[in-house]
């Protein structure tokens, strides 16, 4: 495509992404579908098996806002069941490696539109699986710096803060709410010039990528944190709006835990969708960027 010859500006990169989408998404669906959808499916099964209803039931003389506040404390008050305990933890675990798959499974698909070339939710599912370990591996590593950051992003505002409040309450409070703020956008500036660490795995076999995904996104970062702070509302939006509604007729039963991953889908779909233009966008700016400075060092060898 010529499009993806030249940079992006921001409304671009937007626009493109929900072009692809709109273009592909029986397919891009399909792929979270095959490789999402079994586990969405034993968290069905494990719901059910817990007394949980697959529709909600309106008891007698009860209103549906009445009825949505006892589901609330139901949900609230519950005891704990440890079949559905482990149960949640197994599916958590699934997902960590289903996930990056079907991501990686989209970027493949998103590549191969960019090389006009067509493709089956098989074929891209297929050679995703080829590259199981460094997707995997990589994955748990990005995973493993963004739980050690937070971790010491906690530990360092806690510990700061609880000092300075002992000592004097009012200038714990002053220090603690920008130290947060600072510390937050030094975590997000971080992980946002490793995000790209997937796409180097998948397209570059890069692993585990981070070092790739600091190159490419270097004079970009900000750009590219508003570009995911833009996405992410946008996602929430439709998911908030979406749940919300079916959650006023469907509460929480089984079907509406199906309706929300399924809806899931299509927010999974639009981030990995962007993610992909994100870094081919990436590509052509470093790479004219390492053109004119390769440029730029031989008129220097020159004078």
């Amino acid at each position: 495509m010529q499009s993806y010859n030249r940079p992006k500006g921001f409304g671009e990169i937007l626009d493109e992404t929900f072009k692809l989408c709109k273009n592909n998404f029986s397919k891009f669906f399909l792929i979270l579908l095959i490789i999402m959808g079994p586990i969405y499916l034993l968290e069905a099964i494990i719901l059910l098996s817990n007394g949980t209803s697959f529709f909600r039931e309106l008891g007698a003389g009860e209103s549906l806002v009445d009825q949505i506040v006892a589901e609330i404390d139901a949900e609230a008050t519950a005891s704990i069941s440890w079949s559905r305990e482990f149960g949640n933890i197994f599916i958590g675990l699934a997902l960590l490696v289903a996930g990056p798959i079907a991501q990686a499974s989209i970027l493949i698909g998103v590549m191969k539109q960019k090389n006009n070339e067509g493709f089956t939710a098989g074929m891209v599912i297929k050679n995703a699986f080829s590259k199981f370990w460094p997707i995997l591996g990589s994955s748990l590593i990005f995973g493993a710096i963004l739980f050690g950051l937070v971790l010491i992003s906690f530990i360092i505002i806690l510990i700061v803060g609880a000092v300075s409040g002992i000592a004097i309450p009012f200038v714990g409070i002053v220090l603690t709410i920008p130290l947060f703020l600072g510390v937050a956008a030094g975590v997000i500036f971080l992980l946002t010039r490793w995000s790209l660490y997937l796409c180097a795995v998948v397209f570059e076999e890069d692993f585990p990528g981070l070092s790739r995904s600091w190159h490419l996104t270097s004079n970009n970062s900000w750009r590219l944190i508003g570009l995911y702070v833009v996405l992410f509302l946008i996602t929430f939006a439709l998911s908030l709006a979406i749940e919300g509604l079916f959650t006023i007729f469907l509460g929480y039963s089984v079907l509406h835990t199906i309706i929300v991953n399924l809806i899931s889908f299509i927010t999974s779909m639009i981030f990995a969708v962007c993610y992909a233009v994100i870094y081919f966008d990436l590509r052509v700016r470093k790479e004219a960027d390492d053109l004119n400075e390769m440029i730029d060092d031989y008129k220097t060898e020159q004078l």
